[in-house]
């Protein structure tokens, strides 16, 4: 049975253990429903330049190890994705968390946002705020806050 109600979700991801449930939990709306589900990622350009300056050489390395991350953080969820037949695209993006997760969703005709309390910690949240409040404060968009496993 499939519902029409959510053609697209989309699940944000930091790669972080405690956005498993999040991705669980978008795995099996979009199978419910049928969606198509987006697996996000977002290099957080504005944290990079504080911490390493251009001048020092080092945007280069540390931009391709943020996309390394991304691209195991997505393909995560694409696997989750295979194991219950639900079709996954993994999109990287680069900018500002919060704003980049709000403008795809509304550029992408997004139905229902998915994404975890708790990703990044310490310096990087200090840095980045908190993404999902952000998000959920400035997106027109539905958004689903899952918390995750406590350890």
């Amino acid at each position: 049975m499939t519902n029409s109600f959510y053609r697209k979700i989309m699940v944000a991801t930091d790669g972080s253990e405690s956005v498993r449930k999040a991705v669980e939990t978008a795995v099996e709306i979009a199978k419910i429903s049928g969606a198509k589900l987006y697996a996000v990622y977002v290099i957080a350009s504005g944290g990079l330049s504080i911490i390493y300056p251009k001048d020092m050489g080092w945007e280069k390395a540390i931009l391709e190890y943020f996309k390394a991350e991304g691209k195991e953080a997505t393909n995560y969820v694409e696997n989750s994705g295979k194991t219950e037949n639900v079709e996954v695209e993994s999109v990287i993006l680069q900018g500002s968390p919060a704003n980049e997760l709000v403008d795809f969703a509304e550029q992408s005709d997004i139905d229902l946002i998915v994404m975890g309390t708790l990703g990044k910690t310490g310096i990087e949240r200090f840095l980045l705020g908190s993404v999902a409040e952000n998000v959920v404060r400035n997106s027109k968009k539905p958004v689903l806050v899952v918390r995750g496993e406590t350890v």
